[in-house]
């Protein structure tokens, strides 16, 4: 992919009903749709509402991706903002949307709610319940991978070609108690670690507020049936290392929260990871010759 005259080439143009006169692009700015997840929907409101609302790029859930304003002209997607002392960001960013149904609250133990009264269920779209500062209490759907990979393509295309540009953030991080897009299990540092070429400031986040366990802290995984996803980050895409089997011992090395969720540290098949603390039993070594096993 490249760029002529604005446009991304390979990826579809729609020309939105609203759009503005020149900028030079400095921020690209990522948005949730908070919509229905039906391909097509959010983008096709997008490109012609009476809202006055537009943005450069929507991504859909399986990756496809659609472009409705030229990257030098402005799209109408950030409001009232402020970005490090400078207001109205819709004057210097790109406008990314990420297909997402936004916040969502619970229907029953099995579905969530979407503002708009769309109920999702709960397994199929691995949703979860975190809260933070910035966003409140919620129910979240995570990203899928194919969408996170043609975001960081379509990051890639736009700072290699856009020289001015110089940062990613979020609608949250310019428009504080006002928007909480992109949700909490975003891989906000990590997509930008990716793009800009910089040390993962995660990491450095990670060994500051985890708390280092004892020598012989052991944890059991129960996921009766099931296999539990080891992770790099504790976050939930896309960074899967491997599944760790069900009644599996794991020595603990640190624990933490993390966006609102208890992580644990742990090692396992010479690599070091995250789990979800909620799914592994704490071990108690009573006497010799144990096995393994909760107590």
């Amino acid at each position: 992919m490249g760029i002529q005259g604005g446009k991304v080439t390979g990826i579809e143009f729609q020309e939105a009903k609203w759009s503005g006169g020149q900028i030079t692009p400095s921020l690209v700015v990522l948005h949730d749709t908070a919509s229905s997840l039906k391909p097509g929907s959010a983008a096709y409101y997008l490109q012609n509402n009476d809202a006055k609302v537009s943005v450069h790029f929507v991504i859909e859930l399986d990756g496809t991706t659609v472009q409705q304003v030229r990257t030098g002209d402005r799209a109408f997607h950030a409001g009232t903002s402020e970005y490090h002392g400078r207001k109205w960001c819709n004057g210097f960013s790109i406008g990314i949307e990420l297909v997402n149904p936004g916040r969502m609250t619970r229907s029953s133990a099995t579905y969530a709610r979407t503002w708009f009264g769309q109920k999702l269920d709960i397994g199929l779209h691995g949703i979860e319940e975190a809260e933070t500062l910035e966003h409140g209490r919620g129910l979240w759907m995570p990203y899928p991978e194919a969408q996170i990979s043609a975001l960081l393509k379509l990051l890639q295309t736009l700072f290699s070609s856009i020289p001015t540009l110089e940062d990613i953030t979020t609608h949250w991080y310019i428009s504080p108690g006002r928007k909480v897009d992109s949700n909490p299990l975003f891989p906000l540092e990590h997509v930008r670690a990716r793009i800009l070429g910089r040390d993962d400031p995660a990491e450095a986040e990670l060994e500051e507020r985890s708390v280092s366990s004892a020598e012989e802290e052991m944890a059991i995984v129960n996921v009766p049936g099931g296999a539990l996803n080891m992770r790099k980050w504790p976050s939930f895409n896309p960074n899967i290392i491997t599944e760790i089997p069900d009644g599996t011992p794991l020595p603990v090395i640190a624990s933490g929260s993390f966006s609102g969720r208890q992580w644990l540290k742990v090692f396992y098949g010479g690599a070091v990871g995250w789990i979800v603390k909620r799914y592994a039993d704490p071990v108690t070594f009573s006497e010799p010759g144990f096995k393994g096993g909760p107590k």
